[in-house]
């Protein structure tokens, strides 16, 4: 029995989805050094840095960047300055931890376009595709905004399906290494286990996890959920054993926004993965 026990492998704490730092995102706290000597302290054998893409224009300037006085051009300026200072720490730090320099891509108007070229130039080890805009209303800020996306959509199915259709449109065009916080459409609902089971809706979580698993993508198992007081993280249990059923990877991301979060949950989502019987040797998607 000790020699069973001695065999088990623990699994690598990593992050597929993280990395926010004050330095470059105005809603996070910390420096990017200091989130990623988190990390290290922390025992990680890697991270993945995905600091937000800037805005394709000044309609999709966040409050706090609004509040800040900034524009597009500051955040490109400010989004540049990320992937060299993220190069020269990944270097700097290469014997402690692996780092991935890489952005969290966004799906609103112009957007894939703008990703497209953002690609090209400053080269990321890879991209999440995230989705958090619906009718180009953010839906992850406030109860109140999300109550408008559902209004543009007809009603909460209307808004579900809007929102995976954008998701599909994403994984289909940019092929995002990564696919950030599958169902976060379910952040302000509480009926959302009902939600997901609906037929329309239900029919395109399918097709998405079926074009994942054809184009070989990772899945962002998303633990900032249950910092947020969720009861379960992004991927929800029905659909990722769904994403099992299809061997889809899915892997741990903190979704870190500062220090005290770097982390955070990730041996909870670790014990989730497990329990629900995937491979936890983790895939860092650069490598």
């Amino acid at each position: 029995m000790e020699n069973q026990i001695k065999n088990i492998k623990i699994p690598d704490l990593v992050s597929i989805h993280g990395g926010h730092s004050g330095q470059f995102c105005s809603h996070a706290e910390n420096t990017l050094e200091e989130i990623i000597t988190a990390y290290i302290k922390k025992g990680f054998k890697w991270a993945g840095i995905t600091e937000h893409m800037p805005p394709v224009n000044d309609k999709f300037l966040y409050p706090d960047e609004i509040k800040a006085g900034l524009n597009k051009q500051d955040i490109l300026d400010r989004f540049i300055n990320y992937m060299k200072t993220c190069r020269k720490l990944q270097e700097k730090y290469a014997l402690s931890i692996k780092i991935a320099a890489a952005f969290e891509a966004e799906s609103y108007t112009g957007a894939f376009s703008f990703a497209a070229s953002l690609i090209k130039i400053v080269k990321p080890d890879y991209i999440v595709g995230s989705v958090h805009h619906v009718h180009d209303i953010p839906i992850d800020v406030s109860k109140d905004l999300y109550e408008k996306a559902i209004h543009m959509s007809g009603g909460i199915i209307g808004l579900y399906c809007d929102y995976f259709d954008l998701q599909y449109g994403m994984i289909n065009i940019l092929k995002p290494q990564v696919i950030g916080h599958f169902d976060l459409i379910r952040i302000f609902d509480p009926k959302y286990p009902l939600h997901l089971r609906h037929p329309r809706v239900s029919g395109r979580i399918r097709r998405n996890l079926e074009k994942i698993k054809e184009l070989d993508l990772i899945l962002d198992f998303n633990v900032r959920a249950l910092l947020k007081g969720a009861d379960e993280p992004y991927i929800s249990a029905p659909v990722l054993l769904q994403a099992l059923e299809l061997d889809i990877p899915a892997v741990p991301g903190d979704d870190s926004h500062g220090v005290d979060s770097v982390g955070k949950n990730i041996e909870k989502g670790i014990s989730i993965l497990q329990k629900t019987g995937f491979n936890t040797g983790w895939k860092l998607p650069c490598s």
